[in-house]
């Protein structure tokens, strides 16, 4: 089988990870955590937004949970963002939506970790193949992708 594209990458860097494949089709946020035995607060999802005509945003997010739209504008120093098209995706990170993981990517392009990624040892990213993940600590993470911002984008519960 061939190896995903992130791992390869993480490789390059040194990066410790493991490479997990789904045997069967991932359908759902549960389903993933629960076939590589984690909580879905380690998933993280690598999500790309369109800043503007040529400038993209890479927000890698643990969980479920739902980006705070004005926080991340506000971070941007944009008064209108969107989330990028799937042609766009594709074309900036190299990877279809699903498969988006932060490290081998297609173009350069300025990323954020939700600070909620650090809160757990242990997570999954995305390997560029469907039904496949890369597993590592969020401590390699973090190594892999340098100088990375840490910030805030959830809703704070009051």
């Amino acid at each position: 089988m061939n190896q995903p594209p992130v791992s390869l990458a993480l490789e390059k860097l040194n990066v410790p990870h493991q490479i997990f494949r789904h045997e069967t089709p991932v359908d759902s946020f549960e389903k993933a955590a629960s076939d590589r035995g984690q909580r879905p607060s380690q998933i993280v999802r690598t999500i790309l937004f369109r800043v503007s005509e040529e400038e993209f945003a890479l927000v890698l997010v643990a969980g479920a949970g739902q980006v705070s739209w004005k926080k991340l504008r506000k971070l941007l120093g944009r008064s209108r963002i969107t989330m990028a098209t799937e042609e766009e995706v594709l074309a900036v990170t190299g990877y279809r939506i699903g498969t988006v993981g932060p490290f081998g990517l297609a173009k350069p392009v300025r990323a954020m970790v939700e600070a909620g990624v650090l809160k757990e040892e242990e997570v999954s990213i995305g390997s560029g193949m469907r039904d496949t993940a890369v597993i590592l600590k969020s401590a390699d993470l973090m190594k892999g992708l340098g100088d990375v911002e840490v910030v805030e984008l959830f809703e704070k519960d009051s």
